[in-house]
């Protein structure tokens, strides 16, 4: 559903309105003269087409580029994706927190909330919360209900894209199967009286490692975000794509059977899984055994940020197992990325990774390879939803079904 900016429109005279959005938006064609050579389509055709985008307040004439004639002339009008005609909303779930916005529609957040929201209280009481906080923000941001254009969430479990369904989430009990998008439109409504809005729904891992690849490395052909917090969750994109596999479940490293774990349950009700170990629950149960106060991820962070001494040992021999399965991964993968991001994405973690993925990982497979920390931090996830949205949205078949329904 969402898309990427690989993606090639329609040539010659099946090129639509959609088409040369499309072409604008990616940079590749930014004025009447550069989309007639890209799409053979005639001038008056392009013309009357960008004129569909122009009474939808799509798109606006920028500055004047350069001259390309030798003898000179006017200057060509350059034509831009107009990102103020709408706004998107977008929330990020953790298990015991979340994190909602309003973004514009290249993904500056224009108002942002945070606060506590467990994942095991509920779809339904979870989701209800969520379409207050997102009513309440768009006040806040000073936006009207009929300018949002659409919602995105992510969610720490994986989704059956088509349906925007959680499937058997190892960590979100309740919410197998659940109409999330159907709840979370109607949410939104009764605290905000909005009419229907598109609702889609993805992996965590998945919309972090799509805006973060968006962001901070869109050249980047094989990008992999590995989250490690309550769960352990890898994002996989390629070519301007995120990787799902099949039904959704591509990227669930937290349930690889790593030595390690064979006597450790897992979540999921097996033994032996890699979110057993290392994951930020697994270190939290280790230091609550051990007396020092701690029940999540997040208590995990908040010791590792004031540099408590086993705290961060952990950190790094979890770090070890983890970097132990990514070096299958990057072998597998040859990603040119490869991003820890979570609550134990810190120093420790990331020494224990490096340790040994480029110990046990072929020299040919990590010779180009960058091991980064999260850019975005806790806004990754946002800033992937959003993106998604807009993807989705304004994907070519959708902006001619949507001016359709303009009545332009």
């Amino acid at each position: 559903m969402t898309g990427g900016p690989g993606r090639t429109g329609r040539a010659g005279s099946q090129a639509s309105a959609g088409d040369l959005l499309e072409l604008v938006r990616s940079g590749r064609a930014t004025t009447r003269g550069a989309l007639q050579h890209a799409t053979g389509l005639s001038r008056a055709t392009v013309g009357q087409r960008l004129d569909r985008l122009f009474r939808a307040g799509w798109l606006r004439e920028g500055a004047g580029g350069p001259v390309d004639s030798p003898l000179g002339g006017r200057p060509s009008i350059t034509l831009e994706f107009d990102d103020a005609h709408a706004v998107v909303l977008s929330a990020d779930l953790d298990t015991r927190h979340a994190r909602a916005a309003v973004l514009t529609l290249t993904g500056e957040i224009l108002a942002e909330h945070s606060g506590v929201l467990v994942i095991e209280d509920g779809p339904d009481a979870v989701l209800g919360e969520l379409g207050r906080w997102f009513a309440e923000l768009l006040e806040k941001a000073g936006h009207r209900t009929d300018e949002v254009c659409g919602i995105g969430l992510a969610v720490p479990g994986p989704v059956d894209t088509d349906t925007g369904r959680v499937v058997q989430p190892p960590i979100m009990p309740g919410w197998d199967g659940y109409d999330i998008r159907g709840r979370l439109a109607r949410a939104f409504t009764e605290h905000s009286g909005a009419g229907p809005l598109p609702v889609l729904v993805d992996n965590d891992a998945n919309l972090m490692a799509y805006g973060e690849q968006r962001t901070a490395y869109p050249d980047c052909s094989a990008f992999v975000l590995v989250k490690v917090s309550t769960g352990i969750g890898a994002g996989v994109v390629v070519d301007g794509s995120v990787y799902r596999g099949i039904d959704g479940g591509a990227g669930d490293l937290g349930h690889i059977r790593v030595p390690a774990g064979a006597d450790a349950l897992c979540r999921c009700g097996s033994y032996g899984c890699l979110a057993a170990v290392a994951s930020g629950g697994a270190v939290a149960r280790l230091l609550a055994e051990a007396g020092v106060p701690a029940a999540s991820g997040s208590d995990v962070r908040d010791l590792l940020a004031s540099g408590h001494p086993e705290a961060a040992a952990l950190a790094r021999d979890a770090g070890r197992q983890v970097g132990d399965v990514l070096a299958t991964v990057v072998t597998l993968l040859n990603p040119g990325v490869l991003m820890i991001a979570g609550d134990l994405a810190g120093t420790p973690f990331l020494t224990g990774v490096r340790e040994l993925l480029y110990q046990r990982a072929l020299p040919r497979s990590t010779a180009h390879l960058d091991v980064v920390t999260s850019r975005l931090g806790e806004r990754a996830g946002l800033v992937g939803a959003g993106a998604m949205v807009v993807e989705y949205l304004y994907a070519p078949e959708r902006v001619e079904e949507r001016l359709a329904a303009l009545g332009v």
